[in-house]
């Protein structure tokens, strides 16, 4: 009786522990100070973008659902409204989400925007960056940002974001960065 009393209590043990394992959320965000997962993704302009291409530069990487939808449009055109004020800070606008680089080229050139949007068309980087969603039955890229520092350092983390007031809140936040 002891010894499957202690078998049980084994096996109970190592189910807790793959249990606690898998319990782990997969896709979490990477936290401040680590270093950002790199990538390569095909732009709009239909060529591989890598984040390591921009290397010595703040990155404003921000993930949204859907290509010529309401919120989605009018994020972009606010961070495209405020382009010139990123490029003074040194920092480069990179739009993802899981549409493909033709759909996000028939968004750039109908709404003006002239920063990157990168498909993930696999959502693999939505996943790696904790923004990945579930809308019903559909995988879209969670309306998260990213702001990482010249080194390829994760600097600050945005998530569920307000697209409205965004892109002021993160010139704030890159501002009061920059002067850290």
């Amino acid at each position: 009786m002891r010894i499957v009393s202690s078998f049980v209590l084994a096996t109970l043990l190592v189910f807790s522990a793959m249990a606690i394992g898998l319990a782990k959320n997969p896709t979490e965000e990477p936290a401040v100070g680590t270093a950002a997962p790199d990538f390569s993704l095909t732009s709009n302009e239909g060529h591989p973008t890598s984040l390591k291409d921009f290397r010595g530069k703040w990155i404003v990487l921000y993930f949204y659902p859907k290509d010529f939808t309401g919120g989605c449009t009018l994020e972009a055109h606010n961070f495209e409204r405020d382009a010139a004020k990123y490029e003074a800070k040194h920092a480069v606008i990179l739009g993802v989400s899981v549409d493909t680089a033709e759909s996000h080229k028939s968004f750039c050139a109908k709404e003006g925007l002239s920063f990157k949007l990168l498909s993930d068309a696999d959502a693999k980087v939505s996943t790696e960056y904790g923004s990945l969603m579930d809308y019903k039955g559909t995988k879209l890229s969670a309306r998260n940002t990213f702001i990482i520092d010249p080194k390829g350092k994760i600097a600050k983390v945005f998530t569920s974001v307000n697209p409205s007031s965004h892109s002021e809140e993160v010139l704030s936040t890159l501002e009061a960065l920059q002067k850290g």
